[in-house]
């Protein structure tokens, strides 16, 4: 008899044996996968342990349900870690954001967060060059060839410039064989050099404006997923935010700086235009208290710190000073014409050589030049103070100018009354003593002609050489009327100052001296008499007077004085021969008689040849070794006519 465990049909339908231990264990070990973060082909392992330690088919179906439920939750926590790296990823750029210093540091940041967000072996970044009308390599991440570092590409080339061109994102699981894309030599080399394969780019844009490419890539084949692309655009938005801020906080910074340079320019330029105005101020109130040329040139050589040489419009010098420090010396400073002209025109200093000139102008008309040495770097406030100067120096000279035509209209007055006999000569003398001149001393009066210069400059610099006489126009001519007992010396230092002054020559014609009014009107037309004979001989450029022309003087002269033609013309001979008794003059009588013949001489005075010859060369030691031309032949013959008619009488 069989018994129950014998029964073959009880053996069929009996259940599976079953472990309730082995599907918790491996219910548990699911679990520790979870929390370890284990990979998903772990999973699979607690079905196959619970199938080796005998679990039923409900259990292992149960364990099957199980693991999918697991991995379901591995994938839902991996979507959270990832989202959360992503996220915080995406916290950390937007901190680098809000600590903006640097923009370099700032997109490198966000370019390596890029590669490893996304896991690739580069990231790098492009920005759009406006000017060139391309896109550059800004910022590499992971990149070994240089010529990849250095890429441009052009707007629409490669995936790069496509995406920069269209503004929207593109990707390739392998450029080199994408035929989407305009393949270049430069690009396509760059990219095979740095050995990129899968490529995936996203724009930087600035509202509807793209600005720049990010780009993720692997050296291997891979297909980019949506999300990787919507993080990478994240993430390049945050790189145009980055661009946008440092862009404004530049602007920002140049704008402060730009304010702060202005708010300084402003200063300085209210500090220098009251410094102008305070020295404008102080030369004007020294000009209207009566101060010259030489205390306003010392007052802006000590504002300025140079030295200061003030001309008049003739070019002649009327102050010069090397300022209060005198460590400055003041050469003799030359103001050319074009550099007067310069500055007239621009109505600005101009500077030359190390020399700042400045014209001085009432309105159109040149009354002279400012020139200030020692100071070749001359500021812009101290250029427009020396400037100012030149307005001040304008009033001095135009206060000369109205004194000196008051005092030149007084003093003229009076030498033509003076010429012309007019008026009382004790009344006339009361008025030249008024005018600091004194016709108790005798006078020379002095007919001046410049041959190229207008008269109004002669007479300007006549007069500067008349102290203590009189200068003015008189019948159309310059006449001087000077303290003098010798005219015809004085005459030639007169000629010679004045044209070495004006740079042409100027004839002087002398009379004189007259011990009073009374004699002065003679003297003036003896003058001018002599002026005349100086012409007309060819004497340009030379000052004599009558006397001092010879024989011509004496025909000339309304009171000729014979014996001291004689003694002028004949006195060294006949000193000679009433010192050694010898008979000079009556040798050169009879050599001038007999025709300048030696033998004829010798026999009208009985005396050997060589005696004549002996004699006329001690003639000719004594009055010079032209006696014998022409012209002192003549003075010669004439003065020994005169010689024995004074004998005889």
């Amino acid at each position: 008899m069989n018994g129950p465990g014998d029964d073959p049909l009880a053996r069929t339908d009996a259940p599976a044996r079953t472990d309730p231990l082995a599907c918790t264990a491996a219910l548990r070990r699911l679990l520790d996968l979870l929390a370890d973060g284990a990979g998903a082909e772990e999973f699979a392992k607690p079905a196959e342990q619970a199938r080796a330690a005998g679990a039923g088919a409900a259990e292992l179906a149960e364990i099957t349900e199980a693991t999918e439920v697991a991995l379901r939750i591995r994938r839902t926590l991996s979507q959270h870690r990832r989202r959360e790296t992503e996220l915080t990823a995406l916290f950390d750029t937007a901190s680098d954001l809000a600590a903006l210093r640097n923009l370099d540091a700032v997109l490198r940041a966000i370019v390596h967060r890029a590669r490893l967000l996304l896991g690739t072996d580069v990231a790098y970044m492009s920005l759009n060059d406006d000017v060139a009308g391309d896109t550059y390599m800004r910022v590499t991440d992971g990149s070994v060839s240089a010529a990849f570092q250095q890429l441009r590409l052009g707007m629409g080339e490669g995936l790069g410039g496509l995406v920069a061109h269209t503004a929207r994102p593109y990707a390739t699981g392998d450029y080199q064989d994408d035929p989407r894309f305009r393949h270049t030599l430069t690009i396509d080399s760059a990219v095979r050099e740095e050995g990129l394969h899968a490529i995936l780019g996203v724009p930087l844009r600035l509202g509807p404006k793209v600005i720049g490419v990010l780009f993720a890539s692997d050296r291997s084949p891979r297909t980019f997923s949506p999300q990787e692309v919507n993080l990478l655009s994240s993430l390049a938005d945050h790189a145009a935010i980055a661009i946008d801020s440092a862009r404004l906080l530049e602007e920002t910074r140049a704008a402060l700086d730009d304010l702060n340079a202005a708010s300084a320019t402003i200063s300085a330029h209210s500090a220098a235009t009251r410094r102008a105005e305070e020295a404008h101020d102080q030369l004007t109130d020294l000009v209207l208290r009566g101060g010259g040329a030489d205390e306003v040139a010392a007052a802006l050589a000590a504002i300025l710190d140079g030295g200061i040489v003030l001309h008049d419009a003739d070019g002649a010098e009327l102050a010069a000073t090397a300022g209060q420090s005198g460590a400055l010396p003041v050469p003799d400073v030359t103001v050319s014409a074009p550099d007067i002209t310069a500055s007239r025109t621009s109505g600005r200093a101009v500077r030359r050589d190390g020399v700042w000139v400045c014209a001085v102008l009432a309105g159109p008309e040149l009354l002279g030049s400012l020139a200030l040495t020692g100071r070749p770097d001359l500021s812009d406030a101290d250029r427009l103070l020396f400037e100012r100067a030149a307005v001040v120096t304008a009033l001095l000279l135009l206060l000369r100018r109205s004194v000196a035509e008051a005092e030149e209209r007084v003093r003229g007055e009076l030498l033509s009354d003076l010429l012309s006999s007019a008026g009382d000569p004790a009344a006339l003398t009361a008025r030249a003593r008024r005018l600091g001149v004194s016709l108790a001393r005798p006078h020379a009066v002095f007919v001046l002609h410049a041959e190229s210069a207008p008269r109004h400059r002669l007479l300007a610099a006549g007069a500067r050489l008349a102290e203590g006489g009189l200068a003015g126009i008189h019948h159309e001519h310059v006449v001087l009327v000077l303290p003098s007992d010798q005219p015809g010396p004085r005459a030639q230092v007169l000629a010679d100052q004045l044209g070495q002054t004006l740079g042409t020559a100027v004839t002087v014609g002398a009379a004189g001296p007259a011990p009073g009014p009374a004699g002065l009107a003679a003297a003036h037309t003896e003058a001018a008499r002599c002026l005349s004979a100086l012409r007309a001989l060819g004497h340009s450029g030379q000052g004599a007077a009558l006397a001092d022309l010879g024989f011509v003087g004496v025909l000339l002269g309304d009171q000729a004085d014979l014996k001291g033609y004689v003694e002028r013309t004949l006195g060294p001979l006949l000193a000679y021969d009433a010192q050694r008794g010898t008979a000079l003059v009556a040798t050169l009588d009879a050599y001038f008689t007999e025709g300048a013949s030696l033998t004829r001489t010798k026999d009208a005075l009985h005396v050997h040849v060589n005696t004549v010859v002996q004699r006329l060369e001690r003639i000719g030691r004594l009055v010079g070794e032209d006696w014998n031309s022409p012209a002192r032949a003549l003075e010669f013959q004439l003065a020994l006519r005169l010689h024995r008619l004074s004998r005889t009488s």
